[in-house]
């Protein structure tokens, strides 16, 4: 049986470059073996949309299923308005995500509690971020200001554990650091991704981007 495929970026720059590919099956239910698909499409992250209109989801790594992942949530967020209609929410195991938009931005919000556990380390400079070395093992996020004051960072992530040797935009760890800071952030990560993140006041953590459309096609 073919199954449809949608590809997307997810946090691209203002300009359009850069940003996260994405995968999103939205008929989640022709696929039985969810995680054999999704080692083999190779995302960082491919997401299987159960239901259209309540937003349950999955959220599979090459490696493993997630309970919760941004860069996902946001881009089948969008996919979902693009091709159905605006959703309220989104439901993946890890509980209700919720949805807004605002164009050209989609916004989820959700707790940092969710995200995985990332070995945050704060560098001195943006300059030892883009030499940071490629790490064999580890969950590790690399980041220092652009510009404090302002809220603006640079960061790099390597997952490896996670079957991803680096990814280009992680908005989890975006709730994440947001949650450790206590304050809005700008993140600009990878090649020239960009990510908005606004503590909401009660424990969660509002993230915003862009989202393109790259392709349609058939496995």
């Amino acid at each position: 049986m073919s199954i449809e495929v949608h590809e997307l970026v997810v946090f691209p720059g203002p300009d359009g470059s850069a940003g996260n590919p994405l995968g999103v099956i939205l008929d989640g239910g022709a696929v039985t073996d969810r995680q054999r698909l999704a080692t083999e499409l190779n995302y960082s992250e491919t997401v299987f949309v159960d239901d259209a209109t309540t937003g349950a989801i999955q959220i599979f790594t090459p490696a493993t299923e997630l309970p919760f992942a941004g860069h996902p949530t946001v881009g089948t967020a969008w996919l979902l308005a693009r091709e159905h209609a605006p959703v309220n929410a989104l439901r993946p195991p890890a509980g209700t995500v919720t949805v807004r938009y605002e164009p050209p931005l989609t916004w989820v919000t959700a707790r940092p509690e969710w995200t995985p556990a990332f070995d945050f380390r704060q560098l001195n400079s943006v300059a030892e971020v883009d030499a940071y070395e490629q790490p064999e093992s580890g969950h590790i996020y690399v980041w220092a200001w652009i510009d404090e004051a302002a809220g603006v960072v640079r960061s790099r992530s390597f997952p490896v554990d996670m079957g991803i040797a680096e990814d280009e935009a992680t908005g989890a760890a975006a709730i994440a650091l947001v949650g450790r800071l206590g304050r809005r952030l700008e993140i600009h990560q990878g090649v020239g991704s960009v990510l908005l993140a606004n503590p909401t006041g009660d424990g969660a953590v509002e993230l915003g981007g862009r989202v393109a459309f790259v392709r349609r096609f058939s496995r």
